[in-house]
Formats: structure tokens, C-alpha cells, sequence
């Protein structure tokens, strides 16, 4: 398929869309790539927004994917501050808002999520925020300081990571969430119940299962009529794959996301996506969404394979992580579904949690501070194969002579 008058645009400049250029040149992509992004600054780390960046720890150029003479060395032309209205996929074209057309042999989306909004009465407001991007990011930044009071409705992964941000710049925090516990799609009960203790010790405010009824001046109005005061509101509530694009080209699926095979292949064989946006094969044959820079990394690679001709690279064990006040929480695989739970370590700063099917062997783990169990754990799950749970609840005995083999 590589071929040197050929093609391709990539469009969406995340972690996806960096990589993929990049895996295009290592694999041998003779011909032109084409980089569009509609913000108007360098591909960026993502995850510090909530984080470093908001607490003022990380500068512009920390947080630069690559510097800015990676992309001219490897013939790579970027379209920054450069928005795509739409695909015309018979005449292999793209839209620009600008009113330009500009063509394509081959394209891979890599346009991410979007946050999700709620219909909420004043959620509108100058003061409601959301976090995805640099510009979001910057916004919130400006917004909290010492004694503002930041409340945050969701307490998934960005509402808690914003909240020990505001915590450590000296803020109020309150954080507002539907559901019986924090953390509640992505982690187990006993990660869940770590991490909601983490942040009460720490002075946020964290109420749960407490509805929303409005958005006030000065305020967030409770279903029990009741009002938390919030010079800021974040709201935290997931994200929806942006979509848009492939929606108007008819390759969007009806609940939302772009369906892809594990080359990344959309039902057009001039498309590929990845990242964010995409449905896409799961462990133990399933198939959904997963919102990691990992996974956007994994689905460049496969698309930039496909793509030069290469062999498909090995599936790799889905992960994630998040930093919180002195924690890093890190998890591999997905817990959804596992016959049980196994804890291994549990002190007030420390825990790992491992997952294991009805086979006995390990189908994730969540580990809190504690690198070593993550990774044998990580491990462990690549490896596929039964293991006893005995041995694997006792600290005493040896993870890497569970993972021989």
C-alpha cells in the first residue's frame, strides 16, 4: 500500500495523530503525510492538564509531544489552527472551514473526545467549565486560586484529579457525584473506596449519591433544594467520542464512536481511526471505547502498519493511570466481569488489587503507589495463564516467580 505519489492526512493532532505520523516514517511511508489539527499550537501531552499544568508544574515545552523540528526532519507538513467541516469520501476529499478542498489517498482519524455537557439550568455559565484541551486547561488554570471555592459535579478520573489540583493550589473543593462511589464505571469497589478516603484526608468535600438540579450564581443547587457554594463549576460527566466528522461521511455508529478492526480499519478502505474516537476490539472478543493515550499509541502503530504493509503489531494489555496528590494509580486490563478480587497490599499510601477470571489467571490490576505489582501484574495478564490465588494474596511470596513462565 506504500506508495511515494500517495497520500496520507491525518486528521486530529493528540497523542494519536503524532504518533501515527511518526510510526509512518519508522515503518517506511515513502510519500507525502499530512498532519491537521484545528488547535494552533504543536501536538501536547494531554493527561498533565489536570495535573502538572494546572498546578503551574509543567511548562509549554514540557509538555510538547516532540519538538518542533521533528516534523519538518521526518516530512511531515502540519496544518495547525486548521478546522475540517467535512469527508467527502467518493471524491477522497477533505472539507477545510476555510472553504478549501484537500485530498487524500489515505486518511486516519484521530479526532478524540469531546466532554459531555448535561441539561442543566445555568450550565451555560461563564464560571461552568470543562477540560479537554490546552485552551480549557488554561481557563481553569486562571480560575482557581487560594480560597476559591471549585466545585466539581462527576467523580470520574478528571473530576478527581482537578480536585486535588485545587486542593494543592489551596482551594475549596467539593465534589459532587451520582453515584454510591467515586470511581464508580472504571474501578473496583476496593480502589474506589482508596481513593474516596485519599481525597476526604486530603479536605475535599466529596458527596455522593446527590442529584443536580441547577447551576446558580455563586452556587450549585442540590435536588434536596440545598446549595453548595462555587465560585467555579467543572463539569467532569465523561466524554462522547467526537465523531462529527465521520458522522457526515456515514461511518459513525448510531450510539456514537467509529467502529474499527485491529488494523484500525474503518468500513472504508481509504480510513482508518484511531484513539478517543473509536470503537474498537477489547480483550475476550468484546468491543468499546477506550479514552487512553495508550490505547490512541497501540491504534497508531496497527494504522501505520497497515498502512506500510507491515505486520500487525501484537495486541498489548490495555492500561491507564492517574496521579492524585502523592498517588499514582495504575491499572492494566479491564475489570469488568472478573469472577474475583484478590488484594494484595493495603496500607493508608499503598494498594494492589488483582482480578482474576474464572480460569484463575489475571484479568487486571489496580495498583496504588506500588510500580512493582503493576507491572508483574501487567505482565501477568500478557501471559494469559492460571495462577495461584493463595500465593498471589501473600506479599511474602515473590510476583516474578508467579510471572515466570
Amino acid at each position: 500500500m506504500a506508495d511515494a505519489s500517495s497520500r496520507v492526512v491525518v486528521v486530529g493532532a493528540g497523542h494519536g495523530g503524532s504518533n501515527a505520523v511518526a510510526f509512518l516514517r519508522q515503518y517506511g511511508w515513502p510519500g507525502e503525510i499530512l498532519l491537521v489539527g484545528d488547535e494552533p499550537i504543536l501536538p501536547y501531552h494531554r493527561p498533565p492538564l489536570s495535573k502538572a499544568w494546572l498546578k503551574g508544574e509543567a511548562t509549554a515545552e514540557s509538555l510538547a509531544l516532540r519538538p518542533a523540528d521533528f516534523y519538518p526532519k521526518q516530512r511531515v507538513t502540519l496544518r495547525l489552527g486548521t478546522r475540517v467541516e467535512a469527508i467527502d469520501r467518493a471524491a477522497k476529499a477533505l472539507r477545510l472551514a476555510d472553504g478549501e478542498s484537500l485530498a487524500y489517498d489515505h486518511l486516519i482519524l484521530a479526532t478524540g473526545a469531546r466532554a459531555r455537557r448535561i441539561p442543566l439550568p445555568g450550565a451555560d455559565a461563564p464560571h461552568v467549565l470543562t477540560l479537554r484541551n490546552a485552551a480549557d486547561a488554561d481557563a481553569l488554570k486562571a480560575a482557581i486560586g487560594p480560597g476559591k471555592r471549585v466545585v466539581v459535579i462527576g467523580a470520574g478520573w478528571i473530576g478527581l484529579e482537578v480536585a486535588a489540583s485545587a486542593r494543592a493550589l489551596g482551594a475549596e473543593a467539593c465534589v459532587l457525584e451520582a453515584q454510591d462511589r467515586v470511581l464508580a464505571r472504571v474501578a473496583s469497589p476496593g480502589l474506589s473506596a482508596f481513593v474516596d478516603a485519599a481525597h476526604r484526608a486530603h479536605g475535599v468535600d466529596l458527596r455522593l449519591k446527590v442529584g443536580v438540579e441547577a447551576i446558580e450564581a455563586g452556587a450549585v443547587r442540590l435536588a434536596d433544594g440545598s446549595r453548595v457554594p462555587a465560585d467555579l463549576v467543572l463539569l467532569g460527566v465523561g466524554a462522547a467520542a467526537e465523531d462529527s466528522l465521520a458522522r457526515t461521511c456515514g461511518l459513525a455508529e448510531p450510539t456514537g464512536g467509529i467502529r474499527v478492526d485491529h488494523n484500525a480499519c474503518t468500513a472504508d478502505p481509504a480510513i482508518h481511526a484511531i484513539g478517543d474516537c473509536t470503537i474498537r476490539p477489547l480483550p475476550g472478543g468484546a468491543t468499546g471505547r477506550l479514552e487512553s493515550v495508550p490505547s490512541a499509541t497501540e491504534q497508531a502503530k496497527a494504522a501505520a502498519a497497515h498502512l506500510c504493509g507491515k505486520p500487525a503489531p501484537a495486541p498489548e494489555v490495555p492500561w491507564f493511570w492517574s496521579d492524585q496528590y502523592e498517588l499514582r494509580i495504575q491499572v492494566a486490563g479491564l475489570a469488568q466481569g472478573a469472577a474475583r478480587a484478590v488484594t494484595r497490599l493495603r496500607t493508608t499510601d499503598k494498594l494492589s488489587v488483582f482480578h482474576l477470571d474464572a480460569m484463575g489467571r489475571v484479568q487486571a490490576v489496580e495498583a496504588v503507589s506500588s510500580a512493582p505489582d503493576f507491572m508483574a501484574g501487567k505482565r501477568l495478564i500478557g501471559l494469559g495463564k492460571p495462577v495461584d490465588a493463595a500465593a498471589l494474596a501473600d506479599p511474602a511470596q515473590p510476583l516474578a516467580a508467579l510471572a515466570v513462565g
